[in-house]
């Protein structure tokens, strides 16, 4: 019989937060797996991995008191259960409590041995979000157990901490994870890499603290301040990954500074030829960016330039005259957007404008493969002028000829080591490409000076004449059926329609269920007409499929999360609901609206919010009704809740930060920026251990 030899139990070390999550006790190399997935392959990943928001089980709720929107505890027994196939499967069950009210559970996911539990007369201890439904209030898949004869239900003694997850990782196991990770914590002083000195001046607690608190919140903590991010324990986090997140921006536009770039001019002559077959004239605003970034071109030295420009604005014009000042100088240029639609919107534009010139232009995404792909990886490598994808650029076997420009769109949907990992794709010796990068999103100053404190900044600040303005309103979710008989009229008008679902939530399977209730509401409303779902779970291939479907006019309807919210261009779709509205910022909710609008035909968009609206979000629907200029939009943000929402906040589920976030943070920034400039000059060693705690393996990047 074979001997099994034990392994060696792997040892923490006298620094526990670098030590890899397989030291601990019961992390397997399966789980270790899933951590990864996450991005926490340390101990102090798990410190700083924190909750996305908190469940408050420690009371339970009378159905009398709910309110909706907000997420309760309540108790009660079944006391009719009904199962309907109408449309897709769907199990009600009705539960009573002690004062009489009637609470209705929704669930769409079920099966039968499930149904069979949930007999009348079941006791039951439920937690979900309170919503409107067609007989009184609702909850749709509420975590709920099963409370035997005369069990008392058990109330938990703190807040419950909900944790970013992934697929195949349950939220106790990880909270099990997590809390073996705290008990490694060393003392406070040890932890603590912002010198005392700077800590007292700018009333900074103790780190060690703020991590605890905010990882195990004591049952009298304020919720609504713990859910808004704005307790002190919140703010103290907040201030060092801002911290950071300054450092590494300044270090590494120092570094990039110092290297060279290729010139790149050449004699306009492309340039020339594209703009004669234009079918308009550029803006005088957009004649004002190209010139400002073909003097950066021009120089021996990397730009590093941001251009924003509201939605239409035309950057992408802007973009292709720029990529033919490389291409005439015999310099390659990548250009990368975040999802296949934005960079196929890409291809088509490029396509277009370029192959008339005799420019051939290559396509390198996850869906090519094959022979395909190899001969286009073939091509780059030979010098093939311009190559355009998704994050596929950066992968490992694609390598460039002479990469002299790199185009970045959307780039708060990479980060700043995404857009570095591409440009090192041209990196020979002390020579990098230029840089480029797009933003629909227009920027506050304050929030530019900040968050992209390694780029220069260009505005595309007027629209091309012609396009049509949305009109916009905002309606209570109270009126929904008024709602879904406008979309009815619409397609019986031949109109496209998006419905947007924009539920905010740590887990991309609940996204989905929430998009498919809505699919299932709008597919039994709309009889005689097609309607589309798309959201993140589903593989690119199959929502592809569907956006070609919807662009080709054979559905009158696309229920989306919000994935729809760039690159997508339907003339013919001059209707958008977005559900809880309430929940977004501004910046998200004019991108979004930015879909419609793009024919000749008068468009609206709908914002359905779930009332009570509170002041801000009353504020914030009240802007998106009377403007849809980008730029003014963006400094009312900058007004109601600091400067705008641009790399990507919770609500995007685009996590730049994992904890900071520059709309609710900005009043930390001066304060960030002293501290930044005096570690910088003084505190080499522990800006170094600052950047390698909160940027990790991608902290190379800082040093460019």
């Amino acid at each position: 019989m074979a001997t099994r030899i034990a392994r060696p139990a792997p040892v923490i070390g006298t620094d526990p937060g670098i030590t890899p999550v397989g030291a601990l006790a019961g992390v397997g190399p399966a789980l270790v797996a899933s951590l990864v997935r996450l991005g926490l392959e340390r101990v102090q990943d798990l410190w700083f991995h924190l909750p996305l928001r908190y469940e408050d089980k420690t009371r339970v709720t009378a159905i009398a008191n709910l309110r909706v929107g907000e997420r309760a505890q309540v108790e009660g027994v079944v006391e009719a259960v009904e199962r309907g196939f109408r449309y897709r499967p769907q199990l009600k069950v009705a539960i009573g409590d002690a004062g009489g009210q009637t609470l209705l559970l929704r669930f769409f996911h079920f099966n039968r041995a499930q149904a069979e539990q949930l007999l009348p007369g079941t006791r039951l201890l439920c937690y979900g979000e309170v919503r409107h439904g067609a007989q009184g209030l609702e909850m749709v898949h509420p975590n709920y157990q099963r409370l035997s004869g005369d069990e008392a239900a058990t109330v938990d003694e703190l807040l419950s901490p909900v944790y970013p997850t992934t697929e195949g990782l349950g939220p106790k196991r990880l909270a099990g994870v997590i809390g073996k990770a705290l008990a490694l914590l060393p003392p406070a002083e040890q932890l603590e890499l912002i010198p005392p000195g700077l800590c007292a001046e700018h009333g900074l607690t103790s780190l060690r603290e703020a991590l605890l608190y905010v990882h195990r919140p004591p049952p009298d903590a304020h919720l609504g301040q713990l859910t808004l991010g704005q307790h002190p324990a919140q703010q103290r986090l907040a201030f060092e990954e801002l911290l950071t997140q300054h450092l590494s921006l300044k270090r590494m536009r120092a570094a990039v500074r110092s290297r060279h770039a290729p010139r790149l001019g050449g004699d306009g002559e492309l340039r020339r030829q594209l703009l004669a077959g234009l079918p308009f004239q550029l803006t005088a605003a957009q004649h004002r960016v190209s010139t400002e970034i073909a003097r950066d071109l021009g120089r021996p030295r990397p730009m590093l330039r941001l251009v924003q420009g509201d939605v239409g604005s035309g950057k992408t014009v802007v973009a292709a005259l720029a990529a033919l000042m490389a291409v005439e100088s015999g310099q390659q240029i990548a250009l990368m957007a975040p999802t296949e639609l934005l960079a196929e919107q890409h291809l088509h534009n490029f396509r277009h404008w370029l192959q008339p010139l005799g420019i051939e232009v290559e396509w390198l995404a996850g869906k090519v493969t094959g022979k395909p792909r190899k001969l286009a990886l073939e091509r780059v490598a030979a010098g093939a002028s311009v190559v355009i994808g998704t994050h596929a650029l950066m992968q490992e076997g694609v390598i460039f000829a002479r990469l002299g420009l790199v185009i970045v769109d959307e780039q708060h949907r990479f980060g700043v080591q995404q857009r570095l990992a591409l440009r090192d794709k041209g990196k020979e010796g002390e020579l990098v490409p230029h840089q480029l990068v797009l933003t629909a999103t227009p920027i506050p100053r304050t929030l530019a000076m900040s968050a992209y404190a390694d780029l220069d900044v260009s505005s595309i600040d007027e629209l091309p004449p012609g396009r049509t303005p949305v009109q916009t309103i905002a309606i209570s979710n109270v009126r929904r059926i008024e709602v879904i008989a406008r979309i009815h009229a619409a397609c019986v008008e031949g109109r496209q329609v998006y419905w947007v679902c924009t539920l905010i939530e740590e887990s991309e399977q609940l996204r989905a269920q929430a998009a498919e209730v809505a699919h299932g509401e709008l597919s039994a409303a709309l009889t005689g007409f097609k309607v589309g779902l798309i959201h993140g779970r589903m593989k690119p291939k199959e929502k592809q499929a569907v956006m070609d479907a919807f662009k080709a006019g054979e559905l009158a309807v696309l229920v989306a999360t919000t994935v729809i919210e760039v690159g997508v261009d339907v003339p013919n779709a001059s209707l958008m609901v977005i559900e809880n509205s309430e929940r977004l910022g501004l910046a998200q909710l004019h991108q979004l609206r930015g879909r419609v609008g793009r024919g000749a035909v008068a468009s609206n968009c709908v914002l359905l919010y779930q009332p009570p609206l509170g002041q801000l979000a009353r504020e914030r629907l009240q802007v998106m009704r009377d403007t849809s200029d980008g730029f003014r939009i963006a400094e009312k943000d900058l007004e109601l809740r600091g400067p705008g929402e641009v790399l990507g906040t919770r609500q995007t589920g685009q996590l730049s930060f994992r904890i900071a976030d520059l709309t609710r943070d900005a009043h930390l920034l001066p304060a960030v920026q002293q501290v930044g400039e005096h570690m910088l000059a003084e505190h080499p060693r522990q800006t170094e251990q600052l950047i390698e705690r909160w940027i990790g393996g991608a902290a190379r990047y800082v040093h460019a």
